[in-house]
């Protein structure tokens, strides 16, 4: 059974959203950067894309007004929020220090 948006975010698991379109070259060159983190954090975070041209809603309701954006989320509740690709050292930065809250 697939999850929707809103059961995936509410998980005891952080999860790393990353909202983008496939016409986007930012986009693009952040998602090996993503791979890497998914790798890098293993079972203890959970990366997802969501494509802002195919689900609307979801970018909708949490303001996503340019691609590519990030938001983590744990148990539903949103932790830390980017507009715009970083590299993996600052990614990785700014994820544990948002779990760390």
């Amino acid at each position: 059974m697939k999850k929707t948006f809103a059961q995936l975010i509410q998980d005891d698991k952080p999860v790393l959203v990353d909202f983008y379109a496939t016409w986007c070259g930012p986009c693009q060159a952040l998602a090996p950067t993503l791979e890497t983190l998914a790798k890098e954090y293993g079972d203890a975070l959970r990366v997802i894309k969501i494509d802002v041209d195919k689900n609307p809603a979801a970018a909708a309701q949490y303001q996503v007004r340019g691609v590519p954006a990030l938001l983590l989320f744990k148990q539903g509740r949103l932790l830390w929020r980017q507009a715009g690709a970083l590299p993996l050292p600052a990614l990785r930065q700014s994820v544990d220090a948002a779990l760390k809250g």
